[in-house]
This record gives structure tokens, sequence and C-alpha cells, in this order.
């Protein structure tokens, strides 16, 4: 992933950002994982580094990194971290890989993500294997993190559709662009308020 992170992340390098990530890695033992909060300290000289993981990572708080336990759906605990130390410029989801989790997480967090931030989901392939909750027969299936994700793709020209009982989302005035790579997503944030030259209002 590190080539797109280059090209995304570039003009944040040597802003005072604030990153947010779900899981530290490592699974249960405590002194394991950490090594990609280590990276984005070292590539953003001035950031703070925020993160959660399921199991106790607090051992591997350093300076400009601060870990959480807690569960990536849990909205309060989430929110409680948001109200603290967000909002983020940039989060970035390489938690549990559930399909559902992934979802929640998001619905969650990209509210507290500032415009002209990044919102980042890893290893999308789990949409796609079962036991994380993903289907490889049904590729439309609504409870995977593809499906989900597609669908906001409709986001970016909401103003085009010609339907006056179109109800418009906080994503359709959110979402600007949206980035698919092989199992990697980057959604950027901000005003999505260009108009089209031709639907007025979803009338045409």
């Amino acid at each position: 992933y590190t080539p797109h992170y280059m090209t995304h992340f570039r003009r944040f390098k040597n802003k005072r950002i604030k990153l947010f990530e779900i899981g530290v890695g490592g699974y249960t033992n405590p002194q394991a994982g950490g090594n990609s909060l280590k990276m984005w300290k070292k590539y953003f000289h001035f950031g703070k580094i925020y993160s959660i993981d399921i199991y106790d990572k607090s051992a591997l708080q350093e300076k400009r990194i601060k870990i959480y336990q807690g569960s990536q759906v849990d909205e309060d605990f989430l929110k409680n971290i948001c109200n603290n130390d967000g909002p983020f410029d940039i989060i970035i989801d390489d938690g549990s890989h559930l399909n559902e989790h992934i979802i929640e997480s998001f619905k969650i967090l990209f509210p507290n993500l500032k415009d002209d931030g990044i919102y980042v989901i890893e290893d999308l392939q789990h949409s796609y294997w079962e036991n994380h909750g993903g289907d490889s027969k049904d590729l439309n299936n609504p409870k995977t993190a593809m499906n989900f994700f597609k669908k906001l793709t409709d986001c970016l020209n909401y103003q085009e559709i010609p339907d006056v009982d179109y109800q418009e989302s906080y994503y359709d005035k959110k979402i600007v662009s949206m980035h698919f790579y092989h199992n990697l997503l980057f959604i950027y944030k901000g005003e999505n308020s260009e108009l089209s030259n031709v639907v007025k209002n979803h009338k045409m």
C-alpha cells in the first residue's frame, strides 16, 4: 500500500496533523504491534498519532503516539475519543476487517474527519471472505464493505439525479472523491457542492 499512501498523504507530510488508526497489531501480546504507528510518526514529523485496539497496547505508547483500548464498533467509546482528540485529518481502518465492523466504524467516524481529510480502508479482500462476513457468490450483497462503499459512489453525482423526492444524505454533501485500488480505498471529504449544468434542485 505504501506507494498509494505516499501519493495521497504527501500534502500532509509537514503539517501538524492528527491521524487516527484502527488496529495496532500483535494480537494479544501487549508488546507486539505498533509498526505502522511508528511509521506514521516518522513520516509525519509534526503529526500526532492516535490508535485503538481491542487488546491493551498501552506499553507501545510513546511521544506523539497515544493508544486506547476498546472496540471499533463501540459508538460511545469512539465518540469520546473524537471529542477529546479529534477531529482528525486522516483515519485508517486496519482493524478487525469484519465487514460489519468496517461499515459501522465508517458511519461513526467519518463525521469526525475534517473537511479536506481522508478516510482509508485497508484489506478490502475480506469483502469476499465468508469468515469475515464477506460474500464471493453474490457480488451484490449489500452487507459487504465493498458494496457499501460502491453504493456511495452515487453520492459524487447526487446533483445529477432528476428526482424531486430524492433525499440528500450527509455522504452526498461530504464525499468529494473515492479512489479504489487492490484491497484499498481512499475517501476524500469536503464540500461536494459542484452543480449540474442540466439538473437543478433534482429537476430536469
